[in-house]
């Protein structure tokens, strides 16, 4: 075949110019690069010696050895078949050595570290680690909400999408969630890297992007209200309360003809419902329907 005619020359870098094009068209191009470029790092024995064509020969008539032609594509799949379950054993090592802990909604959820640091996550949160490299590496994925409370010792490191914590012995809050990333300092120093900015937070300090934009203030409480379940806001828009509410209470709220850009500050109990959708609808004159025993429609209050 055509393409095996011009696989053969181009691994000979025999090439002419005209059929380098064509080859480059082939629908295996890609795959016969990448397979090359992986080959380039397989290790080749440090004894191996070359004997003399005679030599090789006189072992041939010798041992009787047989001849094998290999197919070239043959041998390229099969190094290629090499190098995936390489891989795929590699990826299966790292992977299992990590360990996650993940809350469900409605529920918060706490667990230590190998170095006595712990971890509160709040409702629909995941944190994820290393166990067996945390002596030399303390580092943490979160994807939602958690209060960590740091044993001192090297670099702790907290890795959002949105942004990185680092410390050496504190207590604080990270919150990510979608585009809401916000941190929060209890004790210690903290700092924080997010959109291309760097800021370093003391106790009392708090650093917030939401919707890209980056605002700080203060906090006055010893640690996160929603420890004791309570979800506080402050100048947030209602659409981030209501999904907060739907995380706390495990249930889908709807809405009909309301701005649920403006803004809200107050906060709500995480354990009654009716007390609690009574402080978010108040304030923005709002009444509700339960429509069964997940779900809730805001909308208007008739005047």
């Amino acid at each position: 075949m055509k393409k095996d005619y011009l696989l053969k020359k181009w691994l000979l870098d025999e090439l002419t110019d005209a059929e380098l094009e064509d080859f480059k068209k082939s629908e295996d191009y890609e795959l016969n690069i990448k397979m090359i470029e992986k080959v380039k790092h397989f290790d080749v024995p440090n004894d191996s010696s070359v004997k003399s064509y005679g030599d090789f020969k006189a072992d041939l008539k010798d041992k009787n050895t047989p001849v094998i032609k290999l197919n070239t594509y043959k041998v390229l799949y099969r190094i290629a078949g090499l190098f995936i379950i390489s891989v795929s054993v590699y990826f299966l090592f790292f992977f299992n050595n990590l360990t996650t802990v993940q809350s469900m909604a409605s529920q918060h959820k706490s667990f230590e570290l190998p170095d006595a640091s712990s971890v509160v996550l709040n409702a629909d949160s995941k944190a994820t680690y290393n166990k067996k490299k945390w002596a030399t590496k303390r580092e943490i994925s979160l994807d939602g909400e958690a209060f960590f409370k740091v044993a001192k010792g090297a670099k702790f490191e907290v890795l959002t999408s949105s942004g990185s914590v680092s410390v050496l012995g504190t207590q604080f809050n990270v919150k990510n969630r979608g585009s809401y990333f916000e941190v929060k300092c209890f004790e210690g120093i903290v700092s924080v890297q997010s959109n291309g900015k760097s800021k370093r937070l003391t106790k009392g300090n708090t650093f917030r992007v939401l919707e890209g934009v980056i605002t700080l203030d203060s906090v006055k409480n010893k640690q996160p209200k929603w420890i004791n379940n309570m979800s506080s806001f402050k100048g947030v828009p209602l659409s981030e309360v209501l999904e907060e509410f739907e995380r706390q209470y495990n249930i889908t709220i709807s809405t009909q003809k309301i701005d649920t850009k403006r803004l809200f500050t107050g906060s709500f109990v995480n354990n009654n419902l009716d007390q609690a959708l009574a402080s978010v609808t108040i304030p923005f004159n709002l009444t509700y329907k339960k429509d069964n025993s997940n779900k809730i429609t805001l909308y208007k209050s008739q005047q």
